[in-house]
């Protein structure tokens, strides 16, 4: 348990931080289902463009520290080799 007033708040901006931290990653998550399902329906054009919306997101996650920036960049490199080799 928390016992000085620093380590309160910092328990406090903690739960803060991780509600965002939790919106923030579901929010990636579900770009990154869209781009799945483009691919797994088989429609280039569909999994190309729901590709360019998920990036932005993805490095977004980057900037705001909930994902690590070679995870993000596996991702996107898997995801766009998988886009390309719809044919």
């Amino acid at each position: 348990m928390a016992n000085t007033p620093q380590s309160k708040k910092r328990a406090r901006q903690m739960v803060a931080r991780t509600t965002v931290n939790k919106a923030r990653r579901s929010r990636i998550r579900t770009f990154l289902r869209k781009v799945e399902e483009a691919i797994a329906s088989g429609d280039k054009t569909a999994a190309s463009a729901a590709l360019q919306a998920a990036q932005p997101e993805l490095m977004r996650g980057v900037t705001k520290g909930t994902m690590h920036k070679n995870t993000a960049a596996r991702k996107m490199s898997r995801l766009s080799a998988r886009v390309k080799a719809i044919a």
